[in-house]
């Protein structure tokens, strides 16, 4: 029987580039392996305690990511291996929703290499290994064009509703998704063919189901006093500051995540199409300002305020859905070879840092040791069973406990501070007065303690007494590669509520 026509070219794909292929499925491999190797990270952890406080929607972000893995752990374990898994098979349904997106606008060898050119990033391996809102927020993104692209180029009505909806599921993913409504709402404007949508009575039943969809996060936000929009909007905004050369520290971290060899083609065929169409937009053909419209808008104005305010290494990653579309149209393969060559590289070096860590990272942001603490503080709390414990960084250490011990780890709200989500699931630090405590410092650096030991003075106005025990000391291959100091502290004082 003779084989498909597309099978035969799949393998002849495959021996035209052997090379490439052993990279493929080195990486694909490696990925899949550190499920099970890698060590949880802070923010595994704190989405975690998320889900485990089951809300309409949280303090830092919107609820997506905690639902998921609330529903992964409760129906397979408190696991960091689970968290993992959940993360990787949501991450590998937007790769999927990726290539059918790419389906709507490429032929079939061109979305093959728009997704090889994705595949091959570390953006992939981090939102298949780390739990952040953005895991969902690229899979909800991805559906939500697919349905835009059908209700719009093929004027299939139905669409819109499950455009608001899925965008919807995006917001309520991560609060960069607005800029998909803003994406839509940009394209019908610019586009003289398919403007006529903006007072379809279809596209306005898609923002009613879009507003339905999101009902959550708001109701969430009116009964907190609309604490997270605040936190992500006007408080983000007081931090502005000029720093010019973090431009280029953005580049630098984009570079890193997709890998120089995409950034650079994303940089150069943005340049070639200003230069082509200036701001004659009119001349654009139309599904090419389609995908531009949800690509540019984003990548351009986090690249205009990097001088004044620190782009996090996860805010353009949407945009990069339909940048990878619209350069697959002209990328050839000699590029994607040296992509995939740049990625494992990278993937085997990160392999050598997980399994081995020669490069030691001076901060909490690291999957290193955090089990070792887990193990000592277990021990500590079966000497002092009757302490709570806590911690006062960010959330990290509170977090990653939380995570081990299966147990309440305050956070630095213990000393009235504000403690991010925290201080949003309902505990009454007043009922802990008179009791003991156990606090746990994480250091960054396990070769100076100076401003950590110092740290505690801070404690003082809270407790009678506060007196240094053992720290836990987490070694690796005969390395000490982590150091928490640890305090007793006795006769907890809450603080006194703010007039």
């Amino acid at each position: 029987m003779r084989e498909p026509a597309g099978i035969n070219r799949f393998f002849d794909y495959i021996i035209a580039n052997k090379w490439m292929t052993a990279a493929i499925l080195i990486v694909v491999i490696l990925r899949l392996s550190f499920i099970g190797v890698m060590g949880a990270m802070p923010q595994d952890a704190y989405y975690y305690f998320y889900g485990q406080h089951f809300a309409l929607s949280y303090f830092d972000h919107p609820p997506a990511i905690a639902w998921i893995l609330r529903a992964f752990t409760d129906l397979f374990g408190r696991h960091v291996f689970v968290i993992k898994l959940a993360d990787t098979l949501v991450t590998a349904g937007a790769l999927l929703a990726f290539f059918r997106l790419a389906r709507c606008f490429l032929p079939l060898r061109r979305a093959w290499n728009g997704l090889l050119l994705l595949l091959a990033t570390l953006m992939v391996t981090i939102l298949s290994l780390v739990s952040t809102p953005d895991v969902p927020l690229l899979l909800f993104w991805s559906i939500s064009l697919i349905a835009v692209y059908h209700a719009v180029f093929e004027n299939r009505k139905l669409y819109w509703i499950w455009a608001g909806l899925a965008m919807g599921l995006a917001f309520d993913s991560k609060y960069t998704a607005i800029f998909l409504p803003a994406g839509a709402v940009l394209f019908l404007l610019l586009s003289e063919e398919h403007r006529r949508y903006l007072w379809s009575p279809w596209f306005f039943a898609s923002i009613v189901v879009f507003a339905l969809t999101i009902s959550p996060v708001v109701i969430w936000n009116v009964d907190n006093q609309f604490a997270s929009f605040r936190f992500q909007s006007s408080e983000r905004v007081g931090g502005v500051e000029f720093h010019p050369l973090d431009f280029f520290g953005v580049i630098g971290h984009q570079a890193a995540i997709l890998l120089p060899v995409l950034l650079g083609a994303l940089f150069y065929y943005s340049y070639k199409f200003i230069r082509k169409y200036k701001w004659h937009t009119s001349r654009v053909p139309a599904r090419q300002l389609f995908l531009l419209c949800f690509f540019l808008p984003i990548f351009g104005i986090f690249l205009l305020i990097s001088p004044v305010y620190w782009v996090k290494i996860n805010w353009m990653m949407p945009a990069y859905i339909t940048g990878i579309i619209w350069i697959s149209t002209w990328i050839t393969v000699k590029y994607i070879r040296w992509q995939w060559i740049c990625s494992l590289v990278i993937h085997l070096a990160l392999a050598a840092e997980i399994i081995f860590y020669p490069v030691p990272i001076h901060s909490d942001d690291t999957m290193i040791g955090w089990s070792g603490l887990g193990a000592g503080v277990k021990k500590l709390a079966a000497q002092y069973p009757d302490d709570f414990i806590f911690s006062a960084d960010d959330y990290k250490t509170s977090a990653m406990l939380n995570l081990y011990l299966g147990r309440m780890v305050y956070s630095r709200n213990v000393i009235g501070e504000n403690a991010l989500q925290f201080d949003f699931i309902g505990t009454d630090i007043h009922t802990l007065e008179g009791r003991n405590a156990i606090f746990i410092n994480s250091l960054t650096d396990v070769k100076d303690d100076v401003d950590e030991q110092a740290f505690v003075e801070e404690l003082a106005p809270f407790f009678s007494s506060v007196t240094p025990l053992p720290p836990i000391v987490v070694k690796q291959q005969g390395r000490v590669v982590r150091k928490f100091l640890v305090f007793r502290c006795i006769g907890y004082r809450p603080p006194q509520p703010k007039r």
